[in-house]
Parts: structure tokens; C-alpha cells; sequence
């Protein structure tokens, strides 16, 4: 009896061992540890690097919640979160929901209305007054409970890209997703290969693609004009989350580093496929 729930015990082991090696999650970054900000840097607009103004990011109950309870009149005072590191290659994914109502004064585009900034400019080089970081802005958007409003679209705060070979220099385009009405969380995962291409999805399906991501046109002001260099590709750079006025809390963001397959595209394409994206 004891040798047969022994050998029964060991193929349980090597069985979990054997999924554990095959199971993508062990190979993803939690870029929010559930506990607290130690690895992300705060810049809000009108005040220096570092300066989390009334606590407007904070984690609580393992959220890292976007919060507004210290403002009696936004302002303007647009925030961005960025992580310590910068990347050039990979697969992100966010987990989000809208809360709450919007801050007193914020404008009325903002109603439901975050964003996560790819490819940014190091936070250092922004200036104190600058509102937001030269990036590619995956837009996040909450429906109103009636009208039609995708999410996960694109927003460019000086920068341009590439749709089906033109250069795009309108500021935001939408995605093709469908309207997440209410508080419900939504998953939102960006593929991002450098200078090349980057796509937006939902569910494991496509929602937006475009190319070329680089530094260009406008909606971005005060800024080091040193750092804007029109034209110039951008193949990395910081990841950073938004406060634009209407509460937001992200229960999960996380990273599947890619730099290691994008110079072997079958590899490439069989690590996206494993990440059901494919």
C-alpha cells in the first residue's frame, strides 16, 4: 500500500513538474507586485519627479488604484506612473477597471479614460510643467452604460506611426473592440517589437496594428524640445500608467520579454502562438 501511494505521489510531481515547465505564466514579469510602488516612478504634471500628489497613485487591498480623493479641482494635473526599467520587445498585458466618478474639474474626454504610454521618454528628461511623456498611448477607455466606446485604441502625445503604409499624425484612431460597459475588469495585451510593429488584443484577437512607432506631431506641451526629435524611430523605451482625472485601478501588469526570439521568427511566432496570440 505504501509503495503504491508513493509511486502515486511521484507521477503527481513529475506531472506538476511537467506542467509547470510548459506553463507560459512562470515566463511572465509582474511588473505590479501586489504590494506596493517600489519599482515605479511618479510624475505628475506642475511638480517634480517623484512627487505622488495627494497620494494619486496608491495600492490598497493588493489594487494599484489611480484615486482623486485629494483634488478639489484636477487642474489639469495629468499623471503618469512609470516603471523603473525600459523595454524594446514584448508582450504586455493590462488588467483594469473604471471606478468611482470623474475628479472635479476634470475635462469631458477624460470621463473613463486612462491609457498605458509604451516606448516612453525617460521620465528624467520631462520637464516639470510637461503634461504627457512623448509615447505611443495604448487608450483605455470605459463605456458610459449606453453609447458605443472602444478601447484599447491608440493616442500619439508627440509621436506619429505607420497604418497600412501611410504615416498617421492624427492624434488617436479607435480599435476594433467592442464597448466594456460598467466597473467589469478588461484585459488588454499589446505586442510590441521594437521599432517595427505593435498590435493591440483583446481575448487573444487583434483589435489594432500599426507600425513605425516614432517621435513626431504634437499633443504634448512643455517639453524639452532637445528630446522631441521629429522622425527619430523609437525601437524602447519606459512604460508608464495614467491619471487623467477619472478613477482606475490595475489588478494586474505584466510582461513576456521577447528581446530572445525576435531575431529567429519561427521561434517568435511559436512563443506568440504559446501566449494565444496567435
Amino acid at each position: 500500500m505504501k509503495n503504491s501511494i508513493s509511486a502515486l505521489l511521484l507521477l503527481v510531481f513529475l506531472g506538476c513538474q511537467s506542467y509547470r515547465q510548459n506553463d507560459s505564466s512562470a515566463d511572465w514579469i509582474q511588473l505590479f507586485n501586489g504590494r506596493d510602488m517600489e519599482d515605479w516612478r511618479v510624475k505628475i504634471t506642475g511638480y517634480p519627479l517623484g512627487e505622488n500628489f495627494a497620494s494619486t497613485f496608491r495600492v490598497e487591498d493588493g489594487i494599484l488604484k489611480v484615486v482623486y480623493d485629494g483634488y478639489t479641482d484636477f487642474q489639469e494635473k495629468f499623471g503618469h506612473l512609470f516603471y523603473k526599467e525600459k523595454y524594446g520587445n514584448y508582450l504586455l498585458g493590462v488588467e483594469y477597471r473604471f471606478v468611482g466618478e470623474q475628479a472635479p474639474g476634470g475635462p469631458g474626454w477624460a470621463i473613463r479614460n486612462s491609457g498605458a504610454m509604451l516606448h516612453s521618454q525617460d521620465p528624467e528628461t520631462m520637464l516639470k510643467d510637461q503634461d504627457f511623456p512623448i509615447s505611443i498611448e495604448v487608450q483605455l477607455l470605459g463605456g458610459n452604460g449606453v453609447d458605443e466606446r472602444t478601447t484599447a485604441n491608440l493616442c500619439t502625445p508627440g509621436t506619429n506611426v505607420v497604418i497600412d503604409g501611410k504615416l498617421f499624425t492624427n492624434h488617436c484612431i479607435s480599435s476594433a473592440s467592442k464597448t466594456y460597459h460598467g466597473d467589469q475588469w478588461v484585459r488588454v495585451e499589446v505586442l510590441v517589437l521594437g521599432d517595427s510593429v505593435m498590435e493591440h488584443f483583446i481575448g487573444g484577437q487583434s483589435v489594432l496594428r500599426y507600425a513605425k512607432p516614432q517621435i513626431g506631431a504634437g499633443n504634448v506641451i512643455h517639453y524639452d524640445e532637445t528630446v522631441k526629435q521629429d522622425g527619430k524611430l523609437l525601437s524602447e523605451g519606459y512604460i508608464a500608467l495614467q491619471s487623467e482625472s477619472h478613477p482606475v485601478e490595475f489588478r494586474k501588469v505584466e510582461l513576456f520579454n521577447l528581446e530572445e526570439y525576435v531575431d529567429d521568427p519561427d521561434n517568435l511566432e511559436t512563443v506568440l502562438k504559446r501566449l494565444k496570440i496567435r
